[in-house]
C-alpha cells in the first residue's frame, strides 16, 4: 500500500541522524508573507499543545508586567509586543528566523542542495512555543524561553516533556541524537529507552562563550559528512577532521554519551 504524504514525512524524520539544537534568543523576521499556519507545521500531533502556548503567550504579552513573566529586559518592548501579532505576522521558514552565534557559525543559507535535504530532514529546533520545527517550517519570530512558567500553561518544559517524548523518539528511530542543546531545552525531552544508548551530548570544555559557535560548527559538519554515523563512536570519527573530541561513557543509566569538542 502506498504511503501517504504524512507517513513519508515521518519516516525520512526516521532515517538518518537527528541533531537537536536549541533556539536563538534573536530572531529575524519580513515585513511581508503568508502568516502562521500551524497544522501545516511538522510533527502536526503536537498542534494542540503549540495553540495552548501560543494563546497564552500573547495574552501575557500585552500585559504590564509581561516583561517580568517573560524574564526579559523591559528595553525588549517591541520584541514583546510582536507576541501578540504571532498569528497575523509573516512567517519565514524557521531557517531564516533563528539568527546569533550558533546560526551563523551553522550556516543554513549557503548549503549545497544535498546538504540542504540533510538539514530539513536532520535538523530540529527544540521551541519552548512550537516544541520542535525543521528548518522549512514556516513560523513568526517570537520571544520565548524554555525557562518560563507561563501562565494558563505552566513551565513550559513540563507542558512539552510527554509530547516530545512520542515525537522525538520517534523521529529518532534507530538513528543516532547528537544534542546540541542548552540545559533549559534538555529540560524538555531527555531521550529514554533503547534511544539513549544512541544519545551523544556535545560538550565544549573551557571556554564556554565558544560553545555556541562550536555547536552551530558541529552541525554545519554533519550536514556534509560522506557517511552518517551510527555510534558515538563513528561520531567522533566524523569529527575528527575538523575537531579535537574525547568520547566519554556514559556516567550512569539515562545518562548521555558526552562527546568533547573543541574546533581547531
Amino acid at each position: 500500500m502506498p504511503l501517504d504524504a504524512d507517513a513519508r514525512s515521518r519516516l525520512s524524520y526516521r532515517l538518518g541522524v537527528l541533531v537537536l539544537l536549541p533556539p536563538s534568543e534573536s530572531k529575524a523576521g519580513r515585513s511581508r508573507g503568508k502568516a502562521l499556519d500551524l497544522p501545516s507545521l511538522s510533527h502536526p500531533d503536537l498542534t494542540d499543545h503549540r495553540r495552548m502556548v501560543l494563546d497564552a503567550l500573547a495574552e501575557v504579552s500585552g500585559r504590564p508586567d509581561a516583561h517580568e513573566v517573560l524574564g526579559v529586559s523591559p528595553n525588549l518592548v517591541e520584541e514583546v509586543a510582536r507576541n501578540t501579532r504571532l498569528t497575523t505576522a509573516p512567517a519565514p521558514p524557521a531557517a531564516e528566523v533563528y539568527t546569533g552565534v550558533l546560526y551563523d557559525a551553522l550556516g543554513l543559507g549557503d548549503l549545497t542542495p544535498g546538504q540542504r535535504r540533510r538539514a530539513n530532514r536532520w535538523l530540529v529546533v527544540v521551541s519552548a512555543l512550537f516544541g520542535a520545527v525543521h528548518p522549512t517550517d514556516r513560523i513568526p519570530p517570537y520571544r520565548l524561553s524554555m525557562a518560563v512558567n507561563l501562565p494558563g500553561v505552566g513551565p513550559l518544559a513540563a507542558h512539552w516533556r510527554e509530547a516530545l517524548d512520542t515525537e522525538l523518539t520517534t523521529a529518532a528511530g534507530t538513528g543516532l541524537v547528537v544534542d546540541c542543546r542548552s540545559s533549559t531545552y534538555v529540560a524538555a525531552w531527555t531521550p529514554s529507552g533503547d534511544v539513549t544508548r544512541r544519545w551523544v551530548q556535545i560538550r565544549v570544555p573551557g571556554a564556554t562563550h565558544m560553545a555556541k559557535h562550536t555547536r552551530g560548527l558541529v552541525a554545519r559538519h554533519l550536514l556534509g559528512v560522506d557517511r552518517e554515523p551510527r555510534t558515538p563512536a563513528s561520531l567522533a570519527r566524523a569529527l575528527e577532521p575538523g575537531f579535537d573530541v574525547t568520547l566519554h561513557e556514559p556516567a550512569g543509566p539515562g545518562r548521555p554519551w558526552v562527546l568533547d569538542t573543541t574546533a581547531r
